[in-house]
């Protein structure tokens, strides 16, 4: 594949900075399209972002400093986000339960 040299391999690779913009790529894509079955995988792909930028963070309890306090808060909001735009195209469960995910982190 001609862009595996320029590419990182994983998500795993990404900054907690660029995990979220990448998260924000994908929900403003998703919000944006009439198509329902590419708005969900839009919103599927903003939730693994998410996860792998959770998981190169400290777990919330853990989370001390203003750095800390910053990953934290731009995680929650990913997730509030997140769920907003799938209340927004009528997936309340999944909504609701981005919504317990962004409290976790918020």
């Amino acid at each position: 594949m001609v862009f595996r040299s320029i590419v990182p391999p994983h998500l795993n690779s990404l900054s907690l900075q660029q995990a979220l913009e990448l998260t924000y790529i994908f929900l403003e894509n998703a919000s944006k399209t009439n198509d329902q079955d590419i708005a969900l995988v839009l919103c599927h792909e903003a939730e693994v972002t998410i996860s792998q930028a959770k998981s190169g963070t400290k777990k919330p309890a853990l989370l001390k400093d203003a750095n800390d306090q910053i990953a934290r808060g731009g995680i929650a909001t990913a997730y509030i986000d997140l769920g907003k735009l799938l209340h927004s195209r009528g997936y309340q469960d999944e909504a609701q339960a981005s919504y317990k995910k962004a409290e976790k982190w918020g």
